[in-house]
């Protein structure tokens, strides 16, 4: 039997999640696909029985320069566009701290000025020419005359050194997808490449694609969901209660709440709403209550700002840290481990409720039929450093049916009796959060990875 070539570009570690972890490799390989990983980390993936290939050399400094322009530019078009001063809220100040970023910021500032406006798709052509003068380019080039995929699958649409692969593809008349990685990525103007095809969460997203980037046509968008949830309905992942509290050296008979802790940037004060939910478990312990807080912060967090209040509420919080490996010193050279996935699957199997800063992590506890509870408010304590009003007046969050779909700890002082009143009725915001994730991700979730490989195999 003649197996189908594809090439699954990884020019960053978030891809893992989603595209080697989950069942897709093995969906892929039984329908008769030769998988090959065309990877930029530090992964061994011949230990999961998978074949890679190494992206060698890196994209030009200068398309990074273009790069930066080309978002700013698309933001303020946004805001001018649609009228919404939210779309400045994605723009944030870069770092001078050098001479050489100094100097790097007075060229993204000239690129805007030179190629703002009606001038985009100028920049759009410039980011190509400077890839096509790298050696990355020709080296990507080379190993694609040398394998002949019949498809490149990029799994991430924002990362700089994906341009040069999917370039190259392009330049031999291989055809290219794109896969758009995370729900609230499109108004933020994170769309780096352009690819062939687009594979998206589903038809809100779809929209959301046409609308910010007039030039893909509809018929070149697949609806597929995302295999973000796909573990959720797979038993395999699933430990025995005994063998998750040995592991996380955790109590036993107590119930857990989760609190999914967001990057500093988002939530910078997830510190205080850390100790505010604990000041409230032990209220409801008081109670009469049993609970603990399983605390998951932010994969890519790996700073020292909680360590203060797990160690003074180490009675009520246990650090259940997610599994990752920090290979590099930005957000996206932080790599998932395969063991994250069964990490992530038990904390939330084995907790009520989940309280967060507006995170996706409200889907994953619906897929468990289990309610989330949003912070809605500023810490009274110590200066606002963010208004967290203003991340829930982000597009994404537009997309909700209804206020309904979580609690909203509006309150410091009254979180424990919120959260008591979820534990009671936990059902009072799961069906509105179903009615939101079937907005956000194409139904039924399990099955993405499948459809994935149907328009694939479709296209090929």
């Amino acid at each position: 039997m003649n197996l189908k070539k594809v090439f699954i570009l990884l020019p960053d570690g978030i891809g893992l999640r989603n595209f080697v972890y989950t069942s897709f490799a093995k969906i892929g390989i039984e329908n008769n696909w030769d998988i090959t990983y065309w990877n930029d980390m530090p992964f061994d993936f011949s230990e999961l029985g998978l074949k890679e290939e190494k992206l060698l050399g890196k994209a030009s400094g200068l398309t990074n320069l273009y790069k930066r322009a080309r978002k700013e530019i698309e933001l303020e078009n946004f805001e001018k566009e649609f009228n919404d001063s939210i779309y400045r809220k994605y723009r944030f100040k870069p770092t001078s701290k050098t001479l050489k970023q100094k100097v790097k910021n007075i060229l993204v500032a000239y690129y805007i000025r030179r190629y703002g406006g009606k001038n985009l798709n100028k920049l759009r052509k410039k980011i190509k020419e400077s890839e096509r003068k790298t050696e990355y380019f020709k080296s990507c080039i080379k190993t694609l005359k040398k394998h002949k995929p019949a498809f490149v699958f990029s799994t991430n649409q924002r990362p700089v050194n994906a341009i040069a692969p999917i370039l190259a593809a392009q330049d031999l008349g291989i055809p290219t997808a794109t896969f758009i990685f995370s729900w609230d990525n499109l108004p933020k103007a994170t769309m780096v490449i352009e690819t062939d095809y687009y594979f998206v969460w589903s038809s809100h997203m779809k929209q959301e694609l046409l609308t910010y980037y007039p030039y893909v046509k509809e018929d070149k968008i697949f609806i597929t969901g995302t295999p973000q949830f796909e573990p959720h309905f797979e038993n395999e992942f699933l430990l025995s209660k005994n063998e998750f509290l040995s592991q996380n050296k955790l109590p036993k008979d107590v119930d857990f709440v989760c609190f999914s802790g967001d990057d500093v940037t988002t939530s910078p004060h997830d510190p205080q709403y850390l100790e505010a939910s604990a000041l409230a478990i032990r209220d409801l312990n008081l109670r009469g209550h049993k609970l603990r807080i399983l605390f998951r912060r932010c994969p890519v967090d790996f700073s020292n700002r909680f360590d203060s209040v797990l160690e003074t509420y180490n009675d009520v919080i246990f650090d259940v840290a997610p599994k990752w490996k920090k290979i590099g010193s930005v957000w996206n050279t932080i790599m998932p481990l395969q063991a994250d996935i069964v990490q992530l699957v038990n904390t939330i199997y084995y907790s009520s409720l989940v309280i967060n800063v507006g995170s996706s992590m409200v889907f994953d506890y619906v897929c468990y039929d289990k309610p989330c509870a949003y912070i809605n408010y500023n810490p009274s304590e110590i200066p606002n450093k963010k208004d967290i009003h203003t991340i829930y007046k982000y597009v994404h969050f537009r997309s909700m049916p209804s206020k309904e779909v979580v609690i909203w700890l509006s309150n410091s002082n009254t979180i424990a009796d919120q959260l008591e009143q979820l534990l009671i009725n936990k059902d009072q915001t799961v069906s509105k959060a179903k009615e939101w994730f079937e907005i956000i991700n194409h139904h039924p979730p399990a099955s993405a990875s499948n459809r994935i490989w149907e328009q694939i195999n479709n296209l090929v």
